[in-house]
């Protein structure tokens, strides 16, 4: 088969179309053929060679895809049959023609979705539903705060948290990507570039705060977030993009009797996955299926293409997900 492989980490020119050996699905897994697969900024931290995939998993990019299966691993395939339409997360492996996924981490396209777009769903909504409601405990007529709204992550956790009843308050760096925001459903946009966050929401929650915060950005927002935060809020950190080390106010957190986590999804054990996704299928396929949520697709270009994709990603000019195609 073919799969993108990184020879030399690098820039997206680092990204090569190549030739490798057909995966073979161990017990309790299956082989998936790709339709699809899509981007995430952990894919290029990997091109760059700073963020290796877990053991066992594929050596190749790509954390999320949908396609067929097209066999099963010896025992069975835990419910699963060949011929069966799936998308997938993943520990590695998605930017190929097939990829052997644990039968754990698997969820059927939705109804009424194509292949295609069900590539853009499995990592963004485990990351969402995993950080902002199983372990920040969002509830209806709180405050959401998503830094990066207008990203796959923000798309996603703007839709589920308005669909419990929250209240959305994003960030994105431009007019037009606040504006697909609001689309979305989001209640106070901020231009992160113009205006002072923190300012921003105490005024348009009367001074009160976000009771979560999803944050992507890390270190540079850490002094920031804490105090943008209510009393008991929680600030959920699943990013990097502003640095690895800050400094904190414990003084500030105690005051606001507040938590912070800090997680990621790509390492944890088959059973923490398999976990998430039974809660998203329980939880958010639902809300897919009746069309209340949907994923938000930037553009689709062929697998081959990997390098140009990234390059859009890394830009930071797209809104929602970008798609890679076999």
């Amino acid at each position: 088969m073919r799969a993108i492989t990184v020879p030399e980490p690098g820039g997206p020119e680092a990204l090569v179309w190549a030739e490798v050996p057909d995966p073979e699905p161990a017990e309790g897994e299956v082989l998936v053929e790709v339709a699809a697969s899509a981007v995430n900024r952990a894919d290029v931290l990997q091109r760059q060679g700073f963020y290796d995939p877990p053991p066992g998993a594929a050596p190749y990019p790509g954390l999320e895809c949908a396609g067929r299966i097209v066999a099963v691993g010896p025992g069975g395939g835990g419910g699963w049959s060949v011929g069966d339409e799936v998308c997938a997360l993943l520990g590695g492996g998605g930017y190929a023609e097939r990829v052997a996924v644990p039968t754990g981490q698997l969820l059927p396209v939705p109804a009424g979705l194509d292949v295609a777009s069900a590539a853009a769903l499995p990592e963004v909504v485990s990351t969402v539903w995993s950080n902002v409601f199983m372990v920040s405990h969002l509830r209806p007529g709180e405050t959401l705060l998503v830094h990066g709204g207008s990203s796959g992550i923000g798309t996603m956790a703007i839709q589920l948290a308005k669909a419990i009843g929250a209240r959305v308050a994003v960030t994105a760096g431009s007019a037009e990507k606040l504006a697909a925001c609001a689309e979305l459903g989001a209640d106070v946009l901020i231009n992160y570039r113009e205006q002072d966050f923190v300012a921003e929401l105490h005024g348009a929650t009367d001074g009160v705060g976000a009771d979560v915060i999803l944050d992507v950005v890390g270190a540079k927002y850490l002094d920031a977030n804490v105090r943008a935060l209510a009393v008991n809020g929680r600030l959920a950190i699943i990013g990097l993009q502003g640095g690895a080390t800050g400094e904190l106010n414990l003084r500030a957190l105690l005051g606001k009797r507040a938590a912070i986590t800090a997680t990621s999804l790509r390492a944890r054990p088959l059973a923490e996955k398999a976990s998430i996704i039974a809660a998203v299928r329980e939880h958010v396929w639902p809300l897919i299926e009746s069309g209340r949520v949907r994923p938000v697709i930037d553009r689709t270009l062929p697998m081959s293409e990997a390098p140009e994709a990234h390059r859009v990603l890394e830009s930071s000019v797209h809104i929602g997900k970008i798609l890679l195609t076999t």
